[in-house]
């Protein structure tokens, strides 16, 4: 009888043992460019947004912009994942309108201008896979400049009855105007 109880109970000490360790999880480290997302209407209390960009926001440390988003090729505008651009209503860019919806969001840098594209690819990594074929718009875009930013970086702001997107990365900035 004593050896069952003993058994019985080791059977039990080895089934918790190995439900703890089939139960733990494993997380991945923190990305080295997280994700973000920036939104219009800016208030989080405004749940009634307009547009939403989710990207991966890729930092400097050191190197040089045009190495890593290189002027006159496509690029995913942040890292990992290429940016994932949703309308929650029909807005214009440029003479082009677009219908509420979910889109990817790619530029093109260059030195004194950065050509926006919205296209319908979806669920891409990168911009390995562009199509220009599946451009909805595309619009050329001023680059300014600013002060130093280390971390790609999206914001939208209010202009003159227009929401534009702001992106920032090193010194460069561009505007990217949407109209309802």
């Amino acid at each position: 009888m004593k050896k069952t109880t003993l058994l019985t109970s080791l059977a039990f000490v080895f089934a918790i043992l190995v439900s703890t360790s089939v139960n733990a999880q494993k997380f991945a480290k923190l990305d080295a460019s997280p994700m973000d997302a920036a939104a219009f209407p800016t208030s989080y209390k405004d749940a009634n947004k307009l547009i939403k960009i989710i990207y991966s926001r890729p930092q400097l440390k050191g190197r040089d912009l045009a190495t890593l988003a290189p002027n006159g090729k496509v690029w995913r505008t942040g890292a990992n994942e290429a940016a994932e651009l949703t309308l929650f209503t029909d807005m214009k860019l440029g003479d082009s309108t677009i219908k509420a919806g979910t889109y990817t969001f790619y530029v093109i840098p260059n030195e004194k201008e950065w050509i926006a594209i919205i296209s319908t690819d979806l669920n891409v990594w990168g911009s390995y896979f562009y199509n220009e074929a599946n451009d909805v718009a595309r619009l050329s875009v001023p680059v300014t400049s600013g002060e130093e930013l280390d971390a790609f970086s999206i914001a939208f702001e209010e202009v003159d009855g227009a929401i534009h997107m702001h992106l920032g990365w090193g010194t460069a900035r561009i505007a990217v105007p949407f109209t309802k």
